[in-house]
């Protein structure tokens, strides 16, 4: 008698665990469509920014003018990395809080040869009638205090889909090779240790950084006599 009525009970409740599991699955597909449609814009509004300067770059080499663009790089942020910014600045940790609060989520890094070139690429773009600056900061006038130079623009692009237009922000990060040089270095330096990096050590790094930007200040200055001669 008890066992049937186990096997009664249990034939009631897998019905309803069936119901909730469908549901869950339900949610976890619809959940997971939704980002990779968000990834898939954020990819598509990069591919505006690196057709802009892969135009650019091809105008300067059909003109014979001094390129000032050396290479393009870009990547789209990782989900962990934007659950953990999220968190890092007490935000939820939604789709629509990623979107509205996270401007880095699609980022361009553009190597120059040399420090002016920096701006000539950034005026060139913000030029276009369909790029709109958000947000400017310029690590090069006003170094951070670990040494890192680099002008950091947010703007905005427009992606278009079959029946939806979407305003998208993206971080171009413009350097020169010097800089891309030390922050790639120190980036991998920091994040290979787990240890807190001792003060003598940032001072070395700084230093570094000092000299990189002196040599890159010297080296334009060098391209400028060279090209007086011509």
């Amino acid at each position: 008698m008890q066992n049937e009525n186990q096997n009664e009970m249990q034939e009631s409740v897998l019905p309803v665990l069936a119901d909730k599991q469908i549901a869950i699955n339900s949610d976890f597909y619809k959940m997971a469509f939704q980002f990779q449609e968000i990834m898939m814009i954020y990819e598509s509004a990069i591919k505006q920014i690196e057709t802009k300067l892969e135009i650019l770059n091809k105008e300067y080499k059909v003109t014979g003018r001094r390129n000032p663009i050396e290479t393009v790089k870009s990547r789209i942020k990782s989900p962990e990395s934007i659950a953990n910014k999220l968190i890092k600045r007490n935000l939820p940790v939604t789709f629509e809080s990623m979107t509205a609060n996270l401007h880095d989520i699609a980022g361009v890094r553009v190597i120059c040869p040399y420090i002016s070139d920096i701006y000539t690429v950034r005026d060139i773009l913000l030029k276009q009638p369909d790029i709109k600056k958000i947000e400017e900061k310029d690590y090069i006038a006003s170094p951070k205090d670990s040494g890192y130079r680099s002008l950091h623009v947010v703007v905005e692009t427009p992606v278009y889909l079959s029946n939806t237009e979407h305003h998208i922000k993206v971080e171009i990060q413009l350097r020169t090779i010097a800089m891309d040089f030390w922050a790639s270095l120190e980036h991998e330096l920091r994040y290979k240790t787990t240890a807190k990096i001792p003060e003598g050590i940032r001072r070395e790094l700084r230093h570094c950084a000092e000299t990189i930007a002196m040599t890159d200040q010297e080296m334009e200055e060098i391209a400028i006599e060279l090209q007086a001669l011509d």
